[in-house]
C-alpha cells in the first residue's frame, strides 16, 4: 500500500481535526490491516513553515492529503510547492471548504497539486484510499466528488457526491493519550434547515442525525475519561428538538462533574420544557453560543435569516436568570443593510442580554456561499485572500470598518474577559450607550498609541481609571473603588497594584478579625484547621472607604461560570 498521510493545519494547539480522524477511521473499515499505511499529522498556523516542511520530509509519504480551511489556507499555499521540491514523487491532494467550490481553480494555481475532494470527503477518500492500498492508481473517472488533472493537464470535474449517513462513520477518538490538552470536537448532525446567505451550511439541505444510541455510547467514553470539554460542532444542535432533549437529558443524568459541553443555537427555537432542563443543569455542564449576527429586520431580510428576536432575547435572559451556563453570542458587522449607526443599535440590544461574551466578528465572503454571488448587489468588497473578510459595502465604509475593529477590540479587552464587570456598570452610566462608551475606549486607546499591544493586567486597570478620570472627573475615587473590588475579586494579588492606592483597612481591625476566624468560622466555612496566617494569605480583607465597608474575598468559593471568587460584606467600621 501507498503510504498516505492526512495533513491539518489548526488554528492553535489546542484544537484538534475532527475531519481528518473522520476519514483515517472511515478508510480504516474499507482496508482491513491497511491503517497503519495511513497517518495523520497536526501542525499549527503558529508553527514555521520550514519545520512543518521538514516534518512532512521525514515522514515522507507517497499521497499526502491537507485539510483546507479559511485560517490556514495562506500555511497550506506556502507549503505546496516546496513539499513538491522535497518530495518531488509525492502525490498532493487537497479537500475542505476552502476549496470545494472552486476546485478548478485551485488546480490551476497551483500546478503541483493532483487533485481536490469536493464536500464530504468520508466516501470519496476512502475509494481514493482502496486503489492506493493495493498499490495503484485510482481510477479518477469512476470517482465523485473529485476534480483532478488528467495526465495530458486537463482538469476534469466529477460529479458531486450524495451526503454520507453519519451512522456509517466510526467513532474517532481511542486513544486518549494523543488528545490530552486539547479541545475535543464530536458532531451528531450534518447540515442545517436555514438559508444564511453568508454560511456554507446553508448548501447542504439533507439534514442528517446520528441516531441517538450511537451518541450516548460515545458520550459514555468523554464522561468515563473526564474529558475537560467536548464541542459540538453541529451547525444548529436544537434544530430538531426530539435529538437536543433526548441528548440533553442524558447529559444531565450522566453528569460527571467534570466535562463540559459546548453547543451552537438558535435560542428562538427553545421552548419552555427545554428552558427549565437547562436550568436545571450543574453550573458549567454545558454552554451554548447563539449566533444573533443582527437584530436589523432589513438585514435579517436580506441575508435569508430565519428568527424571532424577541423570542431568542426571552430565551436568552431566562437562562441568563438560572446563573448556570455561559452564553456567547455573536454578532456580524458588515452584513447587507447594516450601516454604523445600525450596527450599534445591534450592539447595544446583544448587550443589554448581558451575555457571558459578546463576539463582534466581521463578514466573511466565503466561496460557494450566496453572499458570494451577491457581492456586486450589495457593494461588498472583500480581501482576495483569505478569510476573505470584508473590508466595505454600500452602507459601511472601510473608515467604519476601522472603528468596529477597534469596538471589537475593547469587546474582547474588557467585557469578554469578564475582570471589570462591576467598573464597565460604573462607567455606562455616562454614556448614552453601550456602544458609544466602547467606541469612546477605543478612540482613546488610538489617541494613546495603544491599539494591538498586549498589556499586563494591571494596566488595563489603570488605563480605565485615567479614562473614567477624562468622563466623569468627580467621581474618580468612586471609579477606583469599583476597579479595586473587580481586581480583587478575581485575583489574590500577592502585591497591591498601584491605581489602587494605600490599603485603608484598620490593621488591628483586620488583625482581630482574622483572630476571630479562627476560632468561630463565621464567613468562612471549610477552612477549618487553617491558622490565621494562612488564613490571611488565602483570602482578602479590603476596605472601602466611600461605602465604609469591609469587603471579605473568598478564592476557594469561586463563580465555575467566570472563575470570580465570592465577596462577603463583613462588617461596617466601628
Amino acid at each position: 500500500m501507498k503510504k498516505v498521510l492526512l495533513a491539518a493545519v489548526n488554528a492553535k494547539y489546542i484544537h484538534s481535526n475532527l475531519a481528518v480522524y473522520s476519514l483515517q477511521r472511515y478508510a480504516r473499515q474499507r482496508i482491513p490491516g491497511g491503517m497503519d499505511r495511513i497517518g495523520i499529522a497536526e501542525y499549527t498556523i503558529n508553527q514555521q513553515a520550514e519545520t512543518i516542511l521538514a516534518d512532512l520530509f521525514r515522514r515522507a509519504p507517497e499521497v499526502l492529503c491537507f485539510s483546507c480551511y479559511i485560517w490556514n489556507m495562506d500555511m497550506v499555499a506556502r507549503l505546496l510547492p516546496e513539499v513538491k521540491k522535497v518530495l518531488p514523487e509525492t502525490q498532493i491532494w487537497l479537500g475542505g471548504p476552502e476549496v470545494s467550490y472552486d476546485a478548478a481553480a485551485v488546480l490551476v494555481k497551483y500546478p503541483c497539486v493532483s487533485g481536490v475532494m469536493r464536500g464530504e470527503g468520508e466516501e470519496t477518500f476512502a475509494e481514493l484510499a482502496q486503489a492506493w492500498a493495493r498499490g495503484e492508481q485510482p481510477d479518477l473517472q469512476g470517482i465523485r466528488g473529485v476534480t483532478y488533472r488528467e495526465s495530458d493537464g486537463r482538469i476534469r470535474e466529477n460529479p458531486w457526491r450524495e451526503p454520507v449517513e453519519l451512522d456509517s462513520i466510526p467513532f474517532v477518538y481511542t486513544d486518549m493519550a494523543q488528545f490530552r490538552n486539547r479541545i475535543l470536537y464530536y458532531e451528531s448532525s450534518r447540515g442545517c434547515p436555514f438559508s444564511c446567505s453568508y454560511c456554507l451550511s446553508s448548501i447542504d439541505k439533507k439534514l442528517r442525525f446520528r441516531s441517538p444510541a450511537l451518541v450516548k455510547e460515545e458520550l459514555c467514553f468523554f464522561l468515563e475519561q473526564k474529558t475537560a470539554q467536548v464541542k459540538f460542532v453541529d451547525r444548529t444542535f436544537n434544530c430538531r428538538r426530539d435529538h437536543a432533549m433526548e441528548i440533553w437529558r442524558f447529559i444531565k443524568e450522566h453528569d460527571n462533574g467534570v466535562t463540559n459541553f459546548h453547543f451552537e443555537i438558535s435560542a428562538d427555537l427553545l421552548d419552555e420544557e427545554e428552558l427549565a432542563l437547562l436550568r436545571s443543569m450543574r453550573p458549567g455542564l454545558v454552554q451554548l453560543e447563539i449566533g444573533v449576527q443582527s437584530t436589523n429586520p432589513e438585514t435579517i431580510r436580506k441575508i435569508r435569516r430565519s428568527m424571532d428576536l424577541a423570542k431568542l432575547e426571552r430565551a436568552v435572559r431566562r437562562i441568563g436568570e438560572g446563573a448556570n451556563i455561559h452564553q456567547h453570542l455573536d454578532l456580524i458587522a458588515g452584513l447587507p443593510g447594516e450601516d454604523l449607526e445600525s450596527f450599534g443599535r445591534s450592539f447595544d440590544r446583544v448587550y443589554a442580554m448581558r451575555p457571558g461574551e459578546l463576539q463582534l466578528g466581521f463578514l466573511k465572503v466565503l466561496k460557494g456561499s450566496r453572499m458570494e454571488e451577491e457581492k456586486e448587489e450589495y457593494g461588498l468588497v472583500c480581501r482576495d485572500t483569505p478569510p476573505y473578510e470584508v473590508l466595505f459595502t454600500r452602507w459601511l465604509s472601510y473608515a467604519d470598518i476601522l472603528v468596529l475593529k477597534g469596538v471589537e477590540e475593547m469587546t474582547e479587552i474588557y467585557y469578554n474577559s469578564g475582570q471589570f464587570k462591576h467598573t464597565l456598570l460604573f462607567l455606562e452610566k455616562y454614556f448614552s450607550s453601550p456602544f458609544a462608551l466602547y467606541r469612546k475606549l477605543a478612540a482613546c486607546y488610538e489617541e494613546n498609541g495603544l491599539r494591538g499591544m498586549q498589556h499586563a493586567r494591571p494596566a488595563r486597570y489603570e488605563f480605565l481609571l485615567a479614562f473614567g478620570g477624562s468622563v466623569c472627573p468627580g467621581e474618580k475615587e468612586a471609579l477606583r473603588e469599583a476597579l479595586v473590588f473587580d481586581y480583587y475579586l478575581r485575583e489574590n494579588a500577592k502585591s497591591r497594584p498601584a491605581f489602587a492606592g494605600e490599603p485603608q483597612a484598620d490593621p488591628e481591625w483586620v488583625r482581630r478579625f482574622y483572630e476571630e476566624e479562627v476560632s468561630g468560622h463565621c464567613y468562612l466555612k471549610g477552612y477549618e484547621g487553617v491558622d490565621k496566617n494562612q488564613l490571611r494569605r488565602m483570602t482578602h480583607l479590603e476596605y472601602f472607604p466611600l461605602s465604609d465597608g469591609y469587603v471579605l474575598f473568598d478564592y476557594r468559593k469561586r463563580d465555575p461560570l467566570t472563575n470570580d471568587g465570592t465577596a462577603i460584606c463583613v462588617a461596617k467600621r466601628k
